[in-house]
């Protein structure tokens, strides 16, 4: 399962790890993705979806409908 957010299209970045001694070595920088239940008014129902904490925290302030219009996507695309 790739780890990408449904909404935001948040994904795995990657960069370095850097010592004392100034050595690198490659590093995974993993989005913060939960598996969380969201109510549709809409639809009258509610979906499991696996969503960032960023867009989460989005969709608590603006509402589910008003932040897939601002990503330009629809009810089809995350269901």
């Amino acid at each position: 399962m790739s780890r990408v957010c449904k909404l935001s299209g948040k994904r795995p970045l990657s960069g370095n790890r850097v010592s004392h001694s100034n050595r690198k070595t490659r590093h995974r920088q993993l989005p913060n993705l939960q598996y969380k239940r969201l109510f549709i008014p809409e639809l009258g129902r509610t979906v499991r979806i696996r969503v960032s904490a960023r867009a989460l925290r989005t969709i608590d302030k603006n509402g589910l409908m008003p932040y897939l219009r601002s990503v330009g996507l629809s009810l089809n695309d995350i269901c």
